[in-house]
């Protein structure tokens, strides 16, 4: 009997962390190999504001991933002040800005201090202008898990405030962001493969699994329901974004734990196994490429990645030189193995 096999298209993840140095090194790869392009956030320290370290990060992450067919999509990370001269310059080297409220999550110590829209107006008005993406960590500083519910009414003043602005609610967590996502024309949403699959009994309910610490937090039953019947059903405003966070070893077993859930490696074959498991492998290329090759408008150089349902065990852990990281799903088998890439 001959294996059942499934082919993706040119694969995007649209919201993912290769850190630099040696992290990156390590990283970058296991993202180049299989997909065709990636949103890469730029909250690097320091973080990325200016046009010489976009392109000399962009020029890093090419270093990293060699030969392969992959296109790193840089962001910029917001800042209040951005002038229309600066973002009129460096329009055609990014995809999009990346906001990220102060001091919610790794990195973000020097993100955005206040939400009010007034306060935003001068760079998201010079955005809405260009047609330069806004990127949103959706989180209050409020109790851990209604943080993202508490973010929904300023996702929606900025909508409303600038409607010709593309707003991406990025790595979305809860039905009540789903519900939000048909309210307004411009709002669309990156959801994570840990997200369609854990809640937050998984990363605590018994022993705790610091490998499965993420911020924004994994959320309720229902929660998880709601994105993954939005994900199963390939929501046409709704596109992949695995939010893949790379941390050393020790940083994640030890008090004080990083947040990041590392999928980079077996993304895509844990993806087929769920859709597989919901009868919806149908449905998987446009959530994980058609999707955000229409909303970003983007153009891609054919890659093909094959397939086959084959035991895959998970290693234990990826290293390289002094960085080691251990993955989702760690010395597991998976039913699904990259057979080809093309």
């Amino acid at each position: 009997m001959a294996e059942l096999t499934f082919e993706i298209n040119e694969p995007l993840d649209m919201h993912l962390h290769l850190r630099d140095a040696d992290m990156l090194k390590l990283v970058g790869p296991l993202t180049s190999k299989t997909f065709s392009g990636a949103l890469i956030m730029p909250n690097l320290v320091p973080p990325i504001t200016t046009k010489e370290a976009l392109l000399s990060y962009k020029q890093r992450i090419k270093e990293a991933c060699k030969d392969d067919k992959f296109e790193p999509y840089v962001t910029l990370f917001f800042k209040n002040d951005y002038s229309y001269e600066f973002l009129s310059d460096v329009k055609n080297d990014i995809i999009g800005i990346k906001l990220y409220p102060a001091g919610i999550t790794t990195n973000s110590e020097t993100g955005v201090a206040s939400m009010d829209v007034e306060v935003l107006r001068p760079t998201l008005e010079s955005m809405s202008k260009l047609g330069i993406p806004l990127c949103i960590h959706g989180e209050t500083n409020g109790f851990v898990m209604d943080r993202e519910k508490e973010f929904m009414p300023i996702y929606e003043s900025i909508a409303k405030s600038f409607p010709d602005l593309k707003i991406i609610m990025e790595h979305i967590t809860t039905k009540d962001a789903i519900e939000l996502l048909d309210k307004y024309d411009n709002l669309f949403a990156t959801v994570t493969l840990h997200h369609l699959i854990i809640t937050l009994d998984d990363v605590a309910g018994g022993m705790l699994n610091p490998h499965l610490f993420c911020k924004p937090i994994a959320k309720r039953p229902e929660d998880r329901s709601a994105l993954l019947n939005a994900a199963l059903k390939a929501h046409p405003k709704l596109m992949f974004g695995s939010d893949s966070a790379p941390h050393p070893k020790h940083k994640k077993e030890c008090c004080g734990c990083a947040a990041g859930v590392f999928t980079s490696p077996i993304a895509l074959q844990v993806l087929t196994e769920l859709f597989e498991k919901h009868n919806a492998l149908d449905k998987l290329n446009a959530f994980v490429s058609l999707n955000a090759q229409r909303i970003y408008n983007l153009s891609l150089e054919k890659k093909t990645i094959k397939l086959v349902k084959k035991d895959f065990v998970v290693p234990a852990i990826y290293g390289y030189k002094n960085e080691n990281v251990v993955p989702m799903y760690a010395g597991e088998t998976i039913s699904w193995s990259v057979e080809s890439i093309n």
